[in-house]
């Protein structure tokens, strides 16, 4: 039997799903994870073989001995992977130490996670990017401001979520954010791009070849939503725009994504550049190397009528896409709310006016909670303006 080890199974707490549809297409599915085994979701134990409690998972050691284990007592171990953005460097090196070959090496990931290197990526696929610098010298920050322009945009070189990230618009700002930073971390400074924010989402073969993607469109900027301690609404589309979805799958073959999940985020440009181009051009943000945070997938999932975790366990068995791709699609949205807003409309009424919509609802992880809001409801709709309508009706606010 084929051995798959999943990394922290049991969070987000919908990814044992992962684990499910691998058991269903036949791998002996070894999990290793911080939590203790009585705190893990029944249908996560139910889709394990077996689970390994690792406390301090910060240790490589640790997980180093658990994978130790599974290979002396199941044999040879064919995939390491958690598609979390935390736990992906890790399981590159754990992959190296036990020679899994099916995905990107610790050096390939550690490369691929600088937004800076995403850069020659995308130049790679034909992509223009936004003007940048990696450095904290305070005279070299305000020479490449001179010559962009204010307002810049810096954030930690690599990372994930909005955390650290800041929009500086003279050198005063400047001055006090180089001074605010943390010493051992690098950041990257860009030119401040004007734009709408989107997804190009998705998951590759074994030969980099893209053989499902979906797109979403973000209401609130991540940037915003975490240093304004906004609500946030964001909503995946029946059908992806075809300049968008040439460059994505551009930006995939580039990146030589194989067998994995890839969430690409881009600007839209609200208006004519000097330097970026015109109107409605696409300009790369950043790249992440699995699938979307949080919910996303059932997201995923109600938008195209499918199901992206079998989908998943068909690539990793099959190295192909075996779901039904002609079902009807729809738009499918998240809501949030913020617990220190006040709100127009209470649940109840949110589920009778929307009983025939609303997909699934309830509140995020606590970690989950700075990007993406306390609370949130997913509903799908035939059409856009139905989605706008619903999240104005969750997100109204009484002093509105």
């Amino acid at each position: 039997m084929r051995n798959f080890v999943f990394i922290s199974p049991h969070f987000p707490d919908s990814y044992w799903k992962f684990c499910m549809a691998l058991k269903d297409h036949g791998f002996n599915v070894l999990g290793v994870g911080d939590a203790p085994y009585n705190e893990i979701p029944d249908n996560c134990k139910f889709a394990l073989q077996e689970y390994y409690l690792c406390p301090f998972m910060e240790n490589f050691d640790n997980e180093r001995r658990a994978l130790e284990y599974f290979a002396n007592k199941y044999g040879p171990i064919e995939f390491i992977e958690s598609n979390n953005e935390f736990w992906l460097p890790k399981d590159a090196k754990l992959r190296d130490c036990f020679n899994v070959k099916t995905s990107f090496s610790e050096e390939e990931v550690l490369f691929r996670m600088k937004k800076s290197n995403q850069k020659e990526f995308y130049k790679k696929a034909g992509v223009k990017t936004s003007r940048f610098i990696v450095s904290k010298n305070i005279d070299e920050l305000k020479a490449f401001a001179k010559d962009v322009g204010y307002p810049i945009f810096a954030k930690p070189n690599t990372g994930v979520g909005a955390q650290g990230t800041k929009k500086i618009d003279n050198d005063v700002e400047l001055e006090n954010y180089v001074i605010s930073i943390p010493a051992e971390i690098e950041y990257i400074f860009e030119e401040y791009v004007d734009g709408r924010l989107v997804s190009f989402d998705g998951i590759t073969n074994s030969e980099g070849k893209v053989v499902f993607y979906t797109s979403h469109v973000f209401g609130v900027n991540t940037a915003d939503v975490v240093n304004n301690s906004l609500d946030d609404m964001y909503y995946c589309v029946p059908h992806v725009d075809e300049k968008l979805k040439e460059i994505g799958i551009r930006s995939a073959e580039a990146f030589n994504m194989k067998r994995r999940f890839f969430h690409f985020e881009f600007f839209i440009l609200n208006n004519d550049d000097d330097y970026l181009g015109k109107k409605g051009d696409i300009i790369p943000c950043e790249a992440n190397l699995r699938v979307a945070g949080g919910y996303t997938p059932d997201i995923i999932n109600f938008a195209n009528s499918i199901d992206v975790y079998q989908l998943y366990a068909d690539i990793m068995a099959y190295d192909e896409n075996r779901q039904k791709m002609d079902y009807e699609k729809f738009y499918a949205v998240s809501s949030s709310r913020r617990n220190e807003f006040r709100y127009l409309h209470n649940e109840q009424e949110i589920l009778e006016k929307y009983r025939n919509n609303v997909c699934f609802y309830g509140p995020f992880p606590r970690v989950l909670r700075d990007d993406m809001g306390d609370y949130f409801y997913c509903a799908k709709f035939k059409t856009l303006d139905e989605v706008i309508g619903f999240d104005n009706f969750v997100r109204a606010k009484e002093n509105n």
